[in-house]
């Protein structure tokens, strides 16, 4: 009676109204986020598959220009990912080859193809599997005791020669001293400082995106405009937080091919990575598979 003499049922009515309103949009806007991470998984699933696409088209192509050339057709002998004491393992026999002087060649290929004069002598025909694996380390000796290629995460400057054992670096393949990891996406961040294996300190933040465009509300060209415009501000975002790493330490930068060109200015290396998730556990992906190496059996 007092609640409906002081205008007070209408208002708790008025407020159940709002609170289920509330609730409604609450469950909409969930839904909505949802939408959105399956978008950004889907866009993500999808260029994964466009780089399996680019390299499985690199190696037709390869294979076509041979035939056309009317060369025999090369393959690799064997082909493994080596990661963690596997890679310390493989490093720790080649190290032990030991010869005469100027019977061991090493060489690192940059990715330009370009086969150094060394590497034909030493390899023969089968350089040009070299050339398909670079950037690379490659190693054989006048036996033909071993004959092998290796991609390097953190790689020197080319060079190609004969000496009497493998000249190589622990750091060109496996995390050591200090340095800056970085994984770039365009919606997420994360950044490791490390001692060798060892993660001293953490940041990363992620961006939403518009993850699809639809036919009502505004056209296609102006959300691609908003879309960009997120991006790049994302990317500036990245490129203030890489500015605040520490500034005696190498930086390695990894991620989505289509953004690294935006930040990796100052990086030691680069490397397309897959990395999706969380910025803290998409970055312990990014670590491994950056510090993974592909060992090719020549």
């Amino acid at each position: 009676m007092f609640d409906e003499l002081f205008g007070r049922a209408e208002l708790k009515e008025r407020i159940e109204t709002l609170e289920d309103e509330k609730a409604d949009l609450q469950d909409r806007l969930e839904a909505e986020r949802e939408r959105r991470k399956d978008a950004v998984t889907d866009r993500q699933a999808a260029e994964r598959r466009v780089n399996e696409l680019e390299d499985r088209i690199t190696q037709l192509r390869d294979r076509i220009d041979r035939l056309e050339d009317g060369e025999q057709t090369l393959s690799y002998r064997r082909r493994e990912r080596l990661a963690g004491e596997r890679v310390g393992d493989v490093l720790d026999r080649l190290a032990s080859l030991e010869g005469q002087p100027e019977s061991v060649l090493t060489a690192v290929v940059a990715d330009d193809h370009r086969i150094p004069d060394a590497l034909r002598e030493g390899f023969g025909e089968r350089a040009a599997l070299i050339s398909r694996a670079a950037p690379c380390l490659a190693v054989t000796d006048d036996a033909g005791i071993v004959s092998a290629a290796f991609d390097v995460p953190n790689p020197p400057e080319p060079f190609a020669r004969w000496s009497d054992g493998v000249e190589l670096e622990r750091s060109w393949f496996e995390p050591t001293g200090r340095f800056t990891l970085a994984l770039v996406r365009s919606d997420l961040f994360a950044m490791g400082v490390y001692e060798g294996r060892e993660r001293t300190a953490f940041h990363g933040f992620d961006s939403e995106l518009k993850s699809n465009h639809s036919k009502g509300g505004f056209s296609q060209s102006r959300f691609e405009r908003i879309r960009d415009g997120q991006i790049d501000t994302h990317l500036g975002r990245c490129q203030e937080a890489l500015a605040e790493r520490p500034g005696d330490a190498p930086l390695f930068v990894v991620g989505e091919r289509s953004v690294l060109g935006a930040v990796s200015d100052a990086a030691d290396a680069t490397a397309a990575v897959d990395a999706t998730g969380e910025p803290e556990p998409a970055l312990e992906q990014a670590f491994e598979d950056f510090w993974t190496v592909i060992l090719y059996g020549i």
